[in-house]
């Protein structure tokens, strides 16, 4: 069962975004020649260099982790990938704390930004969209199977996340369902890159680089088991 969810969330995601989001291509271009330059001049530039974000941050003795967490969930809000973040949450807490900061922070910028669809976008989509085929195929698998279609595709490689987060929010999934689905889906990218970072500090530092790389092995094992899972099943 599983098997079709995932093969329904390749589809939906290749052809959602071909359909409806190529026509915006402009329209994110041009966020994108506004935002960027934000991230290399303005005092943001820090979120995407770990050591200068690592020394903001520490400076917030007591409060390291609220604001790590509010910084984490906000910038997942507005389409920023959280890799960077991640690993520097494991700089910061250490595996297993920041492990479960990231994984706590990276829920709660997919529900905010799942709720901003919902209530400010969801009415839009519905008139504009509403009879194309490929969206209602998408809303009937997610009602069917709402926590298997939501943790598969948080492991899907190819699924955008933040990106996701939004096509979401068009649906009339349960909230409950998609933040269970999204916390336990999450659990493995975000292990992988606080090992990372952990590890990777302490490289740095002189220490065991065996580690460090154990961190790849893993995190590259995750990206390719399930595109060996599909091709064993189209074989």
């Amino acid at each position: 069962m599983l098997n079709k969810v995932s093969q329904k969330c390749y589809k939906f995601i290749l052809s959602l975004t071909e359909v409806v989001f190529a026509r915006r291509a402009i329209a994110l271009f041009v966020v994108f020649l506004i935002i960027v330059p934000l991230f290399i001049f303005t005092p943001l530039k820090t979120v995407f260099n770990p050591g200068l974000f690592k020394s903001f941050i520490e400076q917030y003795e007591g409060y390291v982790e609220i604001i790590f967490i509010a910084i984490y969930t906000g910038l997942t809000v507005i389409g920023v990938p959280g890799t960077i973040l991640t690993i520097v949450g494991g700089c910061l807490f250490g595996l297993w704390h920041g492990t479960l900061i990231s994984i706590v922070s990276a829920t709660f910028g997919a529900l905010f930004a799942f709720l901003a669809a919902r209530y400010l976008l969801q009415n839009f989509a519905q008139r504009k969209f509403g009879k194309n085929q490929q969206l209602n195929k998408f809303q009937t698998a997610i009602l069917d199977q709402p926590f298997s279609f939501v943790l598969t595709t948080r492991l899907v490689p190819i699924s955008p996340f933040n990106l996701v987060n939004y096509l979401f929010g068009l649906t009339t999934i349960n909230w409950v369902d998609y933040t269970f689905a999204t916390f336990v889906g999450v659990i493995p990218g975000s292990f992988a890159y606080t090992w990372i970072g952990k590890s990777g500090e302490q490289a740095m530092m002189g220490g065991d680089l065996l580690s460090f790389f154990a961190a790849l092995t893993f995190l590259a094992l995750l990206s390719v088991i399930p595109l060996v899972h599909k091709r064993k099943r189209k074989a």
